[in-house]
């Protein structure tokens, strides 16, 4: 495939986005495969701190086919991922020097704090509470690590 001279941006973003999609498939279908939601916060807040907007519309797609794939309220992972990213995280950030602290925090507030907030905008709209499981453990501690990687 060749590219312009003048357009030199890469289009390794949209095959992630790609293995994204089929990963997401496959981890509704088995459940020893975590969902990543730990790792997209990661990705989103880093492309927030770059004003990289177009990572933030790639991340948020993924997030998209994240809470359809789970059955979640559109944009829901989106919001609360920008909450997270804008009040919850600058505390955290501030008030903990240790780097490995503020990784599982970024993961179990992933995780557990978006159960929290589904579980509140579920009685807001009246909607049935979502359910939370003892996966929700190992997939904290495998996306430990790999938010460790990153």
């Amino acid at each position: 495939m060749q590219r312009s001279i003048s357009h030199q941006k890469p289009i390794v973003p949209f095959v992630y986005i790609v293995l994204f999609v089929l990963y997401s498939s496959l981890s509704t279908i088995y459940l020893f495969l975590p969902p990543m939601l730990a790792v997209l916060y990661v990705l989103f807040s880093k492309a927030l701190d770059r004003g990289d907007t177009v990572s933030v519309l790639l991340i948020t797609f993924c997030l998209v086919v994240f809470e359809a794939n789970f059955g979640y309220m559109l944009f829901s992972s989106v919001i609360y991922f920008y909450i997270l990213y804008k009040f919850i995280m600058p505390k955290i950030t501030q008030s903990f020097s240790c780097s490995s602290c503020i990784k599982i925090s970024y993961v179990v507030l992933a995780y557990v704090g978006y159960f929290l907030f589904l579980t509140l905008m579920a009685n807001i709209f009246m909607q049935d509470t979502p359910e939370i499981n003892y996966y929700i453990i190992y997939y904290i501690v495998i996306e430990f690590f790999l938010v460790s990687l990153l």
